[in-house]
């Protein structure tokens, strides 16, 4: 029985043309070859998986091999060539600094360039991981690396570019690695699945190729996995998404569908569906927020390449994205992106997903609302500009209109910026139709919630401070009320709030969430931030009386008379 070679080493490439995604790398070197422009040092860098090492040994082998050809690809079958692919070859040396990082490990290398190569023309040393090597063992580096002997090459490898030291950096001739994109490590899967005689169906392996993020090595090791859990020899995409345990971008189109008929029994219903599977809801929402960027994409045709997909799943991209608006995308968009950002913060993860799923359910009714209140807006216009006094027309609003079952009228348009504009908008709708205006205002406050621009202004918080304060009254939090009764200022966007020693502070603090979500409930103000102004107690201090003497002194200050009345009765302060 033959032993299993995994595919990133049976496949590993042997020449410039099998490697894949990094041409702008392999055609540099090779024309270096041909016109005799080597350096005397390289440094390969770039993520895992995209074939630092794999080049370093190609040139390597390429530099000495006997019958190159005008392509400047090694041979294969000569004597250098034949050494190095039996491990046997004497001019290249390779280090793995990651365990070889002393000064030691560095110091023998150099002692070894002192020798000239008995057979071939160059010596190659190959350096992996050479970020992990001590500043020590760099210094004692830099004046080989410097003036190597004209026969030494040397070839460095990392992943993590910044840790080097900007001495070797100037030292060598830098070459940055391109993540592979996700179509050339398909086709190469392909490849392989061919030699293999694997069946296989493109969107599993594109899905392969995509969980890679863009390391080649990665797709391989994922390919040999699939390959060993399915029954046969073959990858199939139901195999391949159970086996990573990644969400089905079928259930993506199912949400937005019932999301678009504002359907929000079918989205919990959906979302609950994904809980029991046993994936996380942070991952469904970021899935989500990246589907609805794949309509926004498929919706413009100069952007459709932007999304790497198969023919079949792009069309189903596109049936969507036709029955979507791009203000109901946008605002979708929003509000899941907005759930990704708070979701690690929140106590109750699973009711945040759903109250964003309930929010977007709903958008597709204010999108209606809002475009017969503009549709009405325009018609009003219109008569007034011709001067005709004509009854103005009935528009058919019905609760199935409302609920985004109908759309009378067929324009795409943005759900209006403001609380006071909504407000006015249902207001002439309840001349109209007294059941629809009612529906109408139970959006107002969801509206609101979309998208705010209103920014907080003094005038605006001095309006509402009353009810803020008359909250905590009602729940008897004595040290809040003194808080909020100092002076509150609003500059440029920005709640300061003065407060009086360390202790008020701490206050201040664990009522700073619950302050800041009742001004925006009762102001309508969009974002805005609350800062503190602490006032130490030892200067505040000073003005305030404690003693009867303190009290009779302050008041003698300001009436004189006072001292008469004392000296008359002769009275004398208590203490």
């Amino acid at each position: 029985m033959e032993n299993f070679v995994v595919s990133a080493r049976k496949y590993r490439p042997a020449n410039f043309k099998s490697v894949v995604g990094q041409q702008h790398i392999t055609t540099t070197l090779q024309n270096a070859i041909k016109n005799n422009h080597l350096a005397q040092a390289f440094l390969f860098c770039g993520p895992r998986g995209v074939g630092k090492t794999t080049c370093a040994r190609i040139l390597a082998k390429t530099i000495n091999c006997e019958n190159r050809g005008e392509d400047q690809e090694a041979c294969g079958t000569c004597e250098s060539c034949v050494s190095f692919q039996n491990n046997s070859s004497f001019n290249i040396y390779e280090l793995d600094a990651a365990s070889n990082n002393s000064v030691d490990d560095i110091r023998n290398l150099v002692d070894q360039v002192r020798y000239a190569p008995q057979k071939g023309q160059y010596k190659v040393y190959i350096i992996d991981e050479v970020h992990m090597l001590s500043n020590q063992a760099f210094n004692a580096f830099l004046k080989t690396l410097e003036e190597p002997p004209k026969y030494a090459i040397f070839i460095l490898a990392t992943t993590e570019k910044h840790k080097i030291i900007p001495t070797i950096l100037s030292r060598c001739q830098i070459f940055d690695f391109n993540r592979i994109q996700i179509k050339h490590i398909a086709d190469h899967l392909k490849h392989i699945a061919d030699k293999e005689s694997v069946s296989y169906e493109d969107e599993a392996l594109r899905l392969i190729a995509t969980k890679a993020d863009g390391a080649l090595r990665d797709a391989l090791s994922i390919f040999d996995l699939i390959v060993t859990y399915s029954a046969g020899q073959k990858v199939t995409y139901k195999e391949t998404i159970s086996n990573l345990h990644i969400l089905d971008y079928d259930y993506y189109f199912k949400v937005v569908d019932a999301l678009l008929e504002g359907d929000i029994s079918q989205s919990l219903l959906i979302f609950d569906e994904i809980l029991k599977k046993g994936f996380d809801g942070h991952n469904f929402i970021v899935g989500l927020c990246e589907h609805f960027r794949d309509l926004l994409v498929v919706k413009d045709p100069v952007t459709i390449d932007l999304i790497e997909v198969s023919e079949n799943v792009k069309e189903r991209y596109l049936q969507q994205t036709q029955a979507a608006s791009q203000s109901f995308l946008l605002s979708a968009l929003n509000v899941a992106n907005q759930c990704d950002i708070h979701y690690k913060t929140s106590k109750n993860q699973r009711l945040h997903v759903e109250l964003a799923l309930m929010k977007m359910a709903k958008l597709p009714q204010a999108l209606n609302l809002a475009a017969l209140a503009v549709e009405e807006s325009k018609k009003k216009s219109l008569n007034n500009g011709k001067a005709v006094e004509e009854k103005p027309s009935e528009i058919p609003l019905s609760a199935d209109s409302i609920k985004g079952k109908t759309t009378p009228v067929q324009k795409t348009i943005s759900i209006p910026t403001s609380l006071s504009q909504t407000k006015k908008l249902v207001k002439e709708f309840e001349q109209k139709n007294t059941q629809a205006a009612k529906q109408a205002e139970d959006l107002v406050e969801f509206v609101s919630t979309v998208e705010t621009t209103k920014p907080l202004t003094q005038e605006l918080l001095d309006q509402h401070l009353p009810q803020v304060l008359e909250h905590f009254k009602k729940q008897g939090k004595s040290l809040e009320l003194a808080i909020l009764n100092q002076p509150i200022k609003v500059k440029e966007n920005e709640m300061i709030l003065e407060v009086m020693g360390h202790v008020q502070e701490e206050r201040a603090h664990s009522m700073r969430q619950e302050l800041m979500t009742l001004i925006r409930n009762l102001t309508g103000a969009g974002k805005f931030q609350l800062s503190l102004e602490v006032k130490e107690e030892i200067e505040t201090a000073k003005n305030k009386l404690y003693t009867s003497s303190d009290k009779f002194n302050y008041l003698l200050e300001k009436h004189p008379a006072l001292n008469e009345f004392r000296k008359k009765f002769g009275l004398e302060t208590d203490f």
